[in-house]
């Protein structure tokens, strides 16, 4: 038998063009993410990590529009939310299901020539943000909002979720959380995609695994936990004693430290730049101020870095939007990181059969029921 390695660590399990983080340093497809958040749409994202390059104006336009053109969900689909649309049922729930209802309107969902698979990838990179803002608008008992057509992906996310275009800084924000969310080499929810379509399951089989994955606390679910911690923090004074008493029971402090990253997050610096302007704008500068003073106390502490889930919760809270829509925003950006690497894992296939060490008992005997 081979080593035991719990929880994977250090074990390679498939060659990807994706991404990689090598010495604490993020790429998508050989780009430097400090160079993609400050620069690139995050529909260039999409083609990029689908692609391996950059897209042309033309790429570019025709994509836009595509994603645009399968962003209306079908009727029933809307429908179909008003079952579940309730304060109960958390997003992250709506959402796999949803995600797993929408197959059974595309007719080409079986399919496999490598046209129809991208084809089959817009469809679901485009339907990914009109479920979760669908499902908010119900839930809320408001109609839904259909897309809008010219604005960017992130701008139209915004317009669906509220039924207003959002202001130029709040896109920029929210353009750059997706385009630092789009991928990150192979983690929990990227390999469980991989893992489902090994099998060579179908695409939607592969993204509802992703979903269930990404909806745990220790994944996607971080900066949900991130902004409870927040509203419970009045103010700068009340941080040092709030987190003194949260390592004194040795909780976890949701937003900080990552496994892969010895040096810092490169994504969070982003981030917490989007959180000062935004927190300006919309005159709630001290959730910043608070987050500031956590993360100074929190590196003075223990050496721990923030990492790109802690600034991404004062950034979507200061856009209003519901603290429980956080990790349904990460799945609508990391779809995109899915779909590339289901995209790898079809081209280069072996389905992912790991071996475990047995540590039970062992020669056992079969007793009669009357006897045990």
């Amino acid at each position: 038998m081979a080593e035991l390695h719990k929880g994977l660590e250090g074990v390679i399990a498939a060659e990807t063009k994706v991404s990689s983080i090598i010495d604490s340093q993020l790429t998508y497809a050989g780009y430097d993410i400090d160079d993609l958040a400050e620069n690139a749409l995050f529909e260039e994202v999409v083609f990029l990590l689908w692609n391996y390059r950059l897209p042309t104006k033309d790429e570019l336009n025709k994509l836009q529009e595509k994603l645009y053109e399968y962003a209306k969900l079908d009727q029933k689909v809307y429908e179909h939310f008003e079952d579940y649309a309730t304060d109960d049922v958390h997003p992250m729930t709506a959402l796999r299901t949803s995600v797993s209802y929408i197959a059974h309107f595309d007719e080409n969902a079986e399919s496999e020539t490598d046209e129809e698979k991208l084809e089959r990838a817009i469809r679901i990179q485009a339907k990914m943000a009109s479920l979760v803002t669908s499902f908010e608008r119900v839930r809320q008992g408001k109609e839904p909002v259909y897309p809008k057509q010219g604005l960017c992906y992130a701008a139209n996310f915004l317009y669906m979720l509220r039924g207003e275009e959002p202001t130029d800084i709040e896109v920029e924000a929210f353009n750059k959380a997706l385009v630092l969310h789009a991928d990150h080499e192979l983690n929990a929810s990227a390999f469980t995609a991989r893992c489902a379509v090994s099998s060579l399951s179908d695409m939607y089989s592969g993204i509802v695994a992703a979903v269930g994955s990404l909806k745990g606390p220790l994944h996607g679910g971080a900066n949900e936990r991130v902004m409870n911690m927040l509203s419970e923090i009045h103010s700068v004074d009340e941080v040092e004693p709030y987190i003194d008493n949260k390592l004194k029971n040795k909780e976890k402090i949701m937003g900080f430290g990552h496994r892969v990253y010895k040096d810092g997050d490169p994504r969070a610096k982003y981030l917490k730049t989007m959180s000062k302007k935004i927190t300006d704008e919309t005159g709630q500068k001290h959730l910043y101020d608070i987050s500031v003073a956590i993360e100074d106390l929190m590196k003075e502490r223990t050496g721990i870095i923030a990492n790109v889930d802690f600034y991404s919760a004062t950034v979507y809270h200061s856009m209003d939007i519901p603290h429980d829509l956080f990790t349904p925003i990460f799945a609508v950006s990391r779809s995109a990181g899915w779909l590339a690497h289901i995209f790898e894992q079809y081209r280069d296939n072996r389905i992912m059969r790991p071996r475990a060490q047995y540590i039970g008992e062992t020669n056992r005997k079969y007793l009669p029921i009357e006897e045990r």
